[in-house]
C-alpha cells in the first residue's frame, strides 16, 4: 500500500482493515466487527444513566483553510466530548461513520485517523466501530457516549435569579482566529503576533475538567458550552430557563488579551469577536452564591479555573454593561440552513 494511492486503490474492506490497524498500533486495542456494536459495563456503572451526544463534522463548513487532515480528526472528536464533559460526564467510548471522497489520498486518510484516534485516546475512549460511505466532501460523525449518576447530571435548565454565571476560559481567540482566516484578501504571514487565535480555529483546546469539579461536588445550577457562540449559548440557557436573564460586565477578566489587541489596532467591534466567535469549546456554568467561593476553593485544589462574567436576573434579556453604558445583546450564533 503506498500512502500516495487514493483510497479507491484500497476499497471498503481494505479501509476497515487500516482503520483497524491505525487503533492497535495506538491503542492495544481492535474495532469490534460486528452487525451492532456492544460495550462492557462496569458494575458501578449498570445503574447509571447513558449519556450520548452526536455532531457531525462537514469539511466545506467545519474544516477553515489551513486546517490540516489530523486537525479534521481531532476536531471531530473535541466536539463531541465537548458536549459530554460539560455535563459532568466522562466519555468511554465512540462509534465513527466517515464519508470519504473516493480520491481522497490513503496518505490523507491516515491522518484524519490518527487525529480521531489520537485524541479519543488522550480522554482513555475507545472507538469501538462505524460506518464508512463514499461521498463528495469529508464528513466526520462520531457518536460519543459515557455513564453518570443522574444525580450528578449538569443540565442548562435550573439557574436561579442572583446565580452567578462563570466560565472555565477567556473569549475572543476564535474571534479573532475566524477573522484572520476567513477574509480572502487576508496574508496570513501579516497576522503572525495573533497566532494564538489562529490555532484557537484549526486547534482547539481542551474543554477542561472543571465540569467534573463541579459536577461532583454539587457547585453548579447549569451548564452548557459554548460551541456556538457565547451569545446564541447564553440564549439557549435562557430557553431552557423561563423568566431568567443575564447581566454581563464586559471586562478585561474574561476576555483574552489577543481579541483586546486585534480589536484596538484593526477597529473591530470587541463584542463581535466576544460574543459571536464560536467554537470555542469553553465551558459556562452558573453557581448559587453562596456556593460561589466554595467553587473556587474545590477547582483551585484540583487544578481548575473559572472567570466570572456576570449574573442571572428576572428580565427576560442579556444586558451588558460597558464603561457604565448597559446595551441589549443579540442572540445569535452560528446556525445551518440560514
Amino acid at each position: 500500500m503506498k500512502d500516495n494511492q487514493t483510497i479507491k486503490n484500497l476499497g471498503e474492506i481494505g479501509l476497515i482493515d487500516l482503520i483497524d490497524e491505525l487503533i492497535h498500533e495506538k491503542t492495544s486495542k481492535k474495532l469490534l466487527r460486528d452487525d451492532s456494536f456492544f460495550y462492557d459495563l462496569d458494575e458501578d456503572l449498570r445503574s447509571g444513566s447513558l449519556v450520548m451526544n452526536s455532531d457531525m463534522f462537514v469539511s466545506t463548513t467545519d474544516a477553515p483553510k489551513r486546517m490540516s487532515y489530523y486537525q479534521m480528526g481531532r476536531k471531530a472528536v473535541l466536539m463531541n466530548i465537548s458536549d459530554l464533559i460539560v455535563k459532568g460526564v466522562a466519555p468511554a467510548g465512540m462509534i465513527i461513520s466517515l464519508g470519504i471522497p473516493e480520491g481522497l489520498k490513503i496518505k490523507k486518510f491516515k491522518e484524519i485517523i490518527d487525529g480521531i484516534i489520537e485524541y479519543g485516546k488522550n480522554w482513555n475512549i475507545d472507538y469501538i466501530g462505524g460506518d464508512l460511505n463514499h461521498t463528495k466532501e469529508i464528513i466526520i460523525n462520531p457518536t460519543v457516549f459515557g455513564f453518570i449518576n443522574p444525580a450528578k447530571l449538569l443540565l442548562r435548565k435550573g439557574m436561579e435569579i442572583g446565580d452567578i454565571l462563570v466560565a472555565n476560559g477567556k473569549f475572543g481567540l476564535t474571534g479573532v482566529g475566524f477573522d484572520i482566516l476567513l477574509k480572502n484578501n487576508t496574508n496570513e504571514s501579516d497576522f503572525e503576533i495573533y497566532s494564538r487565535s489562529i490555532e484557537s480555529v484549526l486547534e482547539p483546546k481542551d474543554p477542561g475538567k472543571e465540569a467534573f469539579i463541579l459536577s461532583k461536588f454539587d457547585l453548579a445550577s447549569s451548564s452548557i458550552d459554548s460551541s456556538d457562540g457565547l451569545a446564541k449559548s447564553l440564549g439557549d440557557l435562557l430557553i431552557s430557563n423561563p423568566k431568567r436573564g443575564f447581566e454581563i460586565h464586559l471586562s478585561e477578566e474574561f476576555i483574552d488579551k489577543e481579541a483586546l489587541q486585534y480589536a484596538n489596532k484593526y477597529k473591530v467591534p470587541l463584542e463581535d469577536l466576544v460574543f459571536y466567535g464560536g467554537e470555542e469549546f469553553i465551558q459556562i456554568f452558573t453557581i448559587r452564591p453562596q456556593e460561589f467561593d466554595n467553587a473556587l476553593i474545590h477547582l483551585k485544589k484540583e487544578g481548575g479555573t473559572i472567570f466570572k462574567l456576570g449574573k442571572v436576573i428576572s428580565e427576560e434579556k442579556i444586558y451588558i454593561i460597558k464603561n457604565s453604558v448597559k446595551s441589549e445583546l443579540k442572540s445569535k450564533g452560528y446556525q445551518h440552513f440560514s
